[in-house]
Parts: C-alpha cells; sequence; structure tokens
C-alpha cells in the first residue's frame, strides 16, 4: 500500500479557510473543501489537457475524450449501465474541456461519497473506447461545432483566434475540427489517455458537507493505487511557445446569419507564467471598461453608436487573450469604428480612469467572487481552474490582489500590451449592410 502522502500529512499549500490539502505519493494532488450548507458532496477530477495539448492532428480530441469519459468502462461497459449507476447515487454529472483544462464532476448525496469516487476512479483509470460508442459521440461533439457556426459572434471569434494564434491556433481552439473529430479513432483516445491522464497530472477535489480526515482516507483507498506515470506530462511534451503577433491584421466577413453587425479587436495579453501580476490587472482593467460611467461606455454606447461595448481577458498560463467586443449601430458603422481607435488610443491615460471608477470595478470583481462561493458545488470548478491555469496561492491571493490594483497599473498594462500593439481586427455583417456601409473603404489597417 502506497504511503497516504509524499509531502506529508499535515503539509498545506496556501489555500482558504476550510480547504484542505495532500499529495498523495502517486503525485496525485487533493483538495477536500468542507462546507455544511447543504447535506451533498461534490467530487471533480481535473486534467492539465486541452486545446492547448492539441496540435492540428488532434484538434477537438481532448473535447471528445470528455464527451467518452461517461460512457463505457472496465465496471460498467456499456452505457447503460453508466447510466443507471449514477440514477443509483443520485448524481448530477458533467464534464468541461477548455483551453488548459478538462474536468468532470459528480454530485450526490453525502453518504454516497465513498462509493462516487469508486464510480469516478472507474471512468478516469479503466475506459472503454467501443467503436459503437465513438460512433454515437463523434456527432454529438461535431454537433456542438455545428452549432456554433450558426452563431455570427463564434464565426468572428474564430476566424480572429485563427490570425491571433497562427499556425498554434488548435492549442486555443477547444473545440476542434470537423474532419479531426469525425474521423477520431479508439487509438487516438488511447493517445491523448497515454500522455495526460496520470495521477501526477490530476487534481481531485471533494467538496461539501464532508469530513477531511474521511474524505482523504476514502480517497486514498481507491485512487492511492492509481500508478504514477514516471515522467511530467507537460514537460515531456511541452507546449510550444506562442509567437507574437507581427502585425495588425484587419478582415471583413459577410454571413446571411449577421443580422446584428459585430466588430472585434483582439491583442495577444499576458500570460500566469511570464506575467502574474498582469492577469489580475487585466481583470480590474476589464471590469472598469464596462462600467456605464467609462469612458469607453460614454463615448460608444452612450452617444448611439453601439449598442454594446465590451472588453475581456481571459487567464491562461500560456498567453491569454483580451478582446474589445462591439456591436455598432449599423447606419453608423464607420463613426463607431473611428470612436473605438480613438478610445483606444487614450487607454494608457491614467486619467482615462477615475479613482472612483477604479473602487467601484474592483467591488464588483470582489462581490462577484463572493457570489461565486454560495454554491458549494460550483467550487471545485473555480479552484480546478486556477490550478491548471494558474496556482492554488493566486486563487487564495486573488481578492487582496486586485484590491491592490492602482490606476497607474491600468495605464501600464494598457501600454504594454493594448497601445500601438498589433492586433487582429475582424467585422462581420450581411451582405445588405454590407453594401449599405461599404466597410472595406474604412475598415482597414
Amino acid at each position: 500500500m502506497l504511503a497516504a502522502t509524499s509531502l506529508g500529512a499535515h503539509a498545506q499549500r496556501r489555500l482558504p479557510p476550510n480547504y484542505h490539502y495532500q499529495r498523495f505519493a502517486n503525485g496525485l494532488e487533493v483538495v477536500v473543501i468542507e462546507n455544511h450548507k447543504v447535506p451533498l458532496a461534490t467530487i471533480e477530477i481535473a486534467v492539465k489537457n486541452g486545446a492547448y495539448t492539441e496540435g492540428p492532428e488532434y484538434s477537438g480530441l481532448s473535447h471528445l475524450f470528455e464527451h467518452m469519459f461517461f460512457k463505457a468502462n472496465k465496471d460498467y461497459p456499456d452505457q447503460e449501465k453508466f447510466l443507471r449507476r449514477t440514477e443509483e447515487l443520485g448524481a448530477i454529472w458533467n464534464g468541461t474541456t477548455n483551453v488548459e483544462r478538462v474536468n468532470y464532476f459528480f454530485t450526490f448525496d453525502k453518504d454516497s461519497l465513498e462509493a462516487g469516487l469508486r464510480f469516478m476512479n472507474s471512468a478516469m483509470r479503466y475506459p472503454i473506447y467501443r467503436t459503437e460508442d465513438m460512433a454515437k459521440e463523434r456527432p454529438v461533439v461535431d454537433g456542438e461545432f455545428q452549432r456554433g457556426e450558426s452563431d455570427p459572434g463564434f464565426l468572428i471569434w474564430h476566424e480572429t483566434h485563427k490570425r491571433l494564434w497562427g499556425e498554434l491556433f488548435t492549442r486555443k481552439n477547444p473545440i476542434g475540427e470537423h474532419d479531426v473529430i469525425n474521423t477520431a479513432t479508439p487509438e487516438k483516445m488511447m493517445v491523448i489517455k497515454d500522455k495526460y491522464y496520470h495521477p501526477n497530472n490530476s487534481l481531485l477535489i471533494i467538496a461539501g458537507d464532508v469530513q477531511p480526515t474521511q474524505a482523504f482516507a476514502y480517497a486514498q483507498k481507491v485512487w492511492g493505487d492509481w500508478a504514477h506515470s514516471g515522467f511530467d506530462p507537460i514537460e515531456k511534451y511541452p507546449i510550444p511557445a506562442f509567437k507574437p503577433l507581427e502585425r495588425t491584421d484587419y478582415f471583413i466577413k459577410q454571413s446571411s446569419i449577421a443580422n446584428t453587425p459585430y466588430m472585434v479587436f483582439a491583442w495577444q495579453g499576458p500570460s500566469y507564467k511570464e506575467d502574474s501580476a498582469g492577469t489580475v490587472i487585466a481583470d480590474v482593467f476589464a471590469a472598469v471598461m464596462r462600467l456605464n460611467a467609462s469612458k469607453w461606455q460614454q463615448a460608444l454606447v452612450d452617444k448611439g453608436l453601439a449598442t454594446w461595448a465590451d472588453m475581456s481577458y481571459t487567464t491562461n498560463h500560456f498567453t491569454g487573450p483580451i478582446e474589445a467586443w462591439v456591436m455598432p449601430n449599423p447606419t453608423k458603422l464607420k463613426e463607431c469604428y473611428t470612436e473605438v481607435l480613438n478610445q483606444v488610443r487614450q487607454l494608457g491615460n491614467p486619467d482615462y480612469f477615475t479613482d472612483e471608477q477604479l473602487r467601484t470595478a474592483r467591488e464588483v470583481i470582489r462581490r462577484n467572487e463572493v457570489r461565486s462561493r454560495e454554491k458549494p458545488s460550483a467550487l471545485p470548478m473555480q479552484l480546478s481552474y486556477q490550478w491548471a491555469s494558474t496556482s492554488f496561492e493566486y486563487y487564495t491571493d486573488y481578492e487582496a490582489n486586485l484590491m491592490r490594483v492602482t490606476r497607474d497599473d491600468l495605464a501600464r498594462y494598457a501600454q504594454r500590451y493594448i497601445i500601438g500593439k498589433p492586433y487582429v481586427a475582424g467585422l462581420i455583417l450581411n451582405e445588405e449592410t454590407a453594401k449599405a456601409t461599404q466597410p472595406e473603404t474604412f475598415f482597414k489597417n
């Protein structure tokens, strides 16, 4: 039998109160989140896998792998038996795939904790990729892609990011590519499993109305004999560096479904790996821009040039995107575009934001963080995202760090990542609007 942990039973990472940590001898990290609000338990297993591990030949297969998790395995050799067991456990279950993490989770009565851990263990360690199951699931996964393509917002996002990331686009695109999804084989599923699905590349979280000592004991009993891979998957299969954008790139896309035009401006932003402080500043920057009182909103929305204007940043371990999304007034398309560029030029000025706006933005994020922790079953997903893309300490210190962000920080962030930096600019609209506005005459570098 393996020892309880390699760090020792009392070794702790810096986590919030009532979060308890152990690392088992096989490298599996385990966190127990004690929360007695309701008599339920949630278990989640997260893996450092996703789009960022996928070259073109595997694009979308982490997502397909997620779907196949809920099919057949050694103990439940067909999906009917798998689903029957979820009903017996009274489980609510799902999984997600994003750029830097794949996760699977079950919520059930707290008395089913050990049985639930065994059930998840079977699916995680002993999957069976039956040809007939894959034949059924490939169209389901590809159908998600097709539904995305019926949304003009997805179409412009897809084209924008193809240009933003170049030859490494597949490593930022969790949905994948049609041909790869539709020709996937059980052998390719095993390649993904053998590369990334190991205890030393995984995080197990147990949250809810549980006792930490008992929860760790159950986890050790069920998961402790899962063999260490003998290598660090992210070191053995390194993620290529994302090449900085060399020049500004414009495109116009016509689509019959684009009844309302969209404009997108995208920059390569900070990464946790290179600028962890910048990722927090980026969140505050976006929150300030969203305030109704911001100059950005007043110049575009309040003056009738756009019906919606947003700014966002996605925290990634490897280079996160900064995006400005604008839904322009079709009758003022050129004026809206001109004003967007005018506002962007001013973002590096500390006076672009007021102290009151900064305080409000920080409080908005803080309140959202507090609200997000009210549902015990949501806590594992929040933690595992940060485990994969940042760190436990980043998660724990996030609120304190965002409250330290200053107006000068916002200005320096804009100067480092936005002002005068190459970007991708995209516009999607239908043929009628294109004829009326002639965007090719002004929407260009």
